[in-house]
């Protein structure tokens, strides 16, 4: 698709990767801070909790006490640890705390150096997602990294995100959309792409309800597994289209006045023509390639939804999770999120539009298309 027929889908919309959204200005995503033990991110990701919990289990494996047996760490799933914290083996549950704390130590060690950066300054409240959120194990991790910042003085609020973290990534997709979407449409389609999983959904905005999007969810998604099919790239996108092109057919079976928009959470730093710069290392093929693009791979499979044409818009998988809280971060100006999975993705928004509280930076911003699709794009991608 050539560059002119590419913008022309996307008129009225931000660009790909935007710094400036209808509600939020993206300040930065996708930081990579180094310590001397590398990208700090890997201190407090999925697999460093398991290395945590490992490091406690040794000592008792060398005697032969060790609750857990010969299960290896990183198999034990989140549900049995749950379980474990409320259980009777005592032991058990001392080892999985144990674990807790020093995780909690490493998140708010990392969350420090994040505030300290310039794009996360005065930052008021950060959200947590990714799929370690989704348990009793992260959420103790979360309030107790919480204490620990406030008992350094740090005037900061953590909180888990409040959609599931399977379907934050696709809800948030609908806060990438101009507000003329929802004037005459009640869904859009989302997709949040991932090392293991891409996952596509039709997303209901709910919007009669309330406008500022707090009750849309998620009417039907779809998951596949693509690391366990280990497709080529043109494979992916091809699998990927089917999916999309279905839950077009299931909506307009089930009466949905489905937007001819498609939202996509997609990992690495992406640039403004819907390339992507880096952090796509565990896609399915080159992602990262020059003559590579998602978007545009997907408006030739699907040029029209309905009688429109199709516009789609991409981000940084962390920011799309992140934008899921949009409707309940309107009482705080700077806010953050962290998403805890096999890294440690980030975004800082800065919020634009509130609602009657004098500190409106421009309520019209999302009637204005045009306006938005010159903005710069202000993300810190270092």
């Amino acid at each position: 698709m050539a560059t002119d027929e590419l913008v022309k889908t996307t008129t009225g919309i931000a660009h790909h990767g935007a710094g400036r959204l209808p509600s939020v200005d993206v300040d930065s995503f996708n930081i990579e801070i180094k310590d001397e033990d590398g990208f700090l991110g890997d201190r407090a990701s999925k697999g460093a909790f398991r290395e945590i919990l490992d490091r406690w289990r040794k000592p008792l494996r060398k005697s032969g006490e060790d609750p857990f047996g010969d299960e290896p760490s990183d198999q034990i799933s989140k549900k049995t640890l749950d379980a474990i914290l409320v259980g009777d083996d005592t032991e058990a549950s001392a080892i999985v705390h144990s674990a807790i704390e020093d995780f909690a130590q490493e998140l708010a060690y990392v969350t420090r150096r994040f505030l300290k950066t310039k794009a996360w300054a005065k930052t008021e409240c950060i959200v947590v997602g990714g799929g370690f959120r989704d348990s009793r194990l992260g959420e103790l991790a979360i309030a107790r990294t919480q204490i620990i910042l406030k008992s350094e003085d740090f005037k900061i609020d953590m909180v888990p995100i409040r959609a599931h973290p399977d379907e934050a990534g696709l809800i948030g997709a609908l806060h990438l959309a101009p507000s003329w979407i929802f004037e005459a449409h009640d869904s859009i389609l989302a997709v949040d792409i991932g090392g293991t999983n891409i996952r596509c959904g039709l997303v209901e905005t709910r919007w009669k309800k309330a406008k500022d999007l707090s009750k849309a969810g998620v009417w039907k998604s779809e998951l596949w597994r693509h690391a366990d099919d280990e497709p080529t790239r043109e494979g992916a996108v091809k699998r990927l289209t089917k999916m999309l092109k279905g839950l077009i057919t299931e909506a307009e079976n089930e009466g949905f006045k489905l937007a001819p928009f498609i939202g996509i959470a997609c990992p690495g730093v992406i640039n403004e023509d819907g390339s992507i710069e880096k952090g796509a290392q565990n896609l399915p093929g080159n992602w990262e390639s020059s003559k590579f693009n998602l978007p545009a791979s997907l408006i030739e499979g699907i040029p029209q939804i309905g009688e429109h044409d199709t516009a789609i818009l991409m981000h940084n998988d962390g920011v799309v999770q992140g934008l899921s809280e949009v409707p309940f971060m309107q009482d705080v100006d700077r806010w953050g999120v962290l998403t805890i999975g096999t890294g440690l993705g980030n975004a800082r928004f800065t919020n634009r539009r509130k609602e009657g509280n004098g500190k409106d930076k421009d309520r019209d911003s999302t009637e204005n298309g045009k306006k938005k699709a010159k903005e710069s794009n202000k993300s810190d991608k270092e």
